[in-house]
C-alpha cells in the first residue's frame, strides 16, 4: 500500500482553512488577535465554548464546499496523481454531519479532480485520529498534516508524517519532515 497511497489532512494541508474562516468569523463581527496562534480561542480571544460553537458552525456551513486550495496543493497533489499513480486518502476531522461532509467530498473532487481522492475519512470536529490513523499501522505511507500531536501519532504508527510549515508549527522538535509546500512533498515523495 504505501508506494502508491498518501493519507493527506485537509484543512491546513490541502485546503486554506484559516482563510476561509477569517474571512467567515469577519462577516460574523469578530475580531482576529493573534494570527500566529493554533487554538482559535487564542486567535480571536473566545472562551471554549465558543471556539467549540464556531468551528462547529463553520466546518457545518455551505462555506466548506468553497474552501480554497492551500499554495501549491493543486499543481504537486494533481502532479503525484496524473504523472506518478498516486492516490490520496482524506483524513479529516471536520464534523459527522453527513452534509457537510458531503459539501467538503464535492470541494476536494471539485479542486483536485474525481480520481485523485479514493478514501474519505470524516471524524467530528476537533477529534483526534489515532483510531483512523491506527488502521494504517505499519505500512509506511505518508502522513501529511499540519498539527503538531497528529502528525506525531503518525510516527507512532510507522507512518512518514510530514508536517506543513505554519506559525503555529514552527517550534515543532518532533520527528516528522517540516515542509513549506506541496512541492517540496512531490520531490520527497519521486525522489
Amino acid at each position: 500500500m504505501k508506494d502508491k497511497v498518501i493519507l493527506t489532512d485537509c484543512d491546513g494541508v490541502i485546503f486554506d482553512w484559516e482563510y476561509a474562516f477569517g474571512q467567515w468569523m469577519k462577516r460574523h463581527g469578530y475580531k482576529l488577535y493573534d494570527a500566529n496562534a493554533y487554538n482559535v480561542a487564542d486567535r480571536y480571544e473566545l472562551g471554549m465554548h465558543d471556539k467549540k460553537r464556531l468551528v462547529r458552525m463553520f466546518n457545518e456551513s455551505a462555506a466548506i464546499r468553497k474552501i480554497p486550495p492551500l499554495r501549491d496543493a493543486i499543481k504537486y497533489v494533481r502532479k503525484l496523481h496524473q504523472e506518478h499513480g498516486f492516490i490520496f486518502h482524506a483524513i479529516t476531522s471536520l464534523s459527522n454531519d453527513q452534509y457537510a461532509q458531503h459539501l467538503r467530498t464535492k470541494n476536494l473532487i471539485e479542486t483536485f479532480g474525481p480520481t485523485v481522492f479514493e478514501k474519505y475519512v470524516y471524524l467530528d470536529t476537533g477529534a483526534d485520529k489515532d483510531e483512523a490513523l491506527a488502521e494504517y499501522e505499519g505500512t509506511e505511507c505518508y502522513w501529511v498534516e499540519d498539527k503538531m500531536e497528529n502528525a506525531d501519532v503518525g510516527t507512532r504508527f510507522g507512518l512518514q508524517s510530514i508536517l506543513i510549515a505554519h506559525p503555529y508549527n514552527a517550534e515543532h522538535k518532533g520527528p516528522a519532515k517540516r515542509v513549506q509546500g506541496w512541492r517540496e512533498i512531490y520531490d520527497l515523495v519521486t525522489s
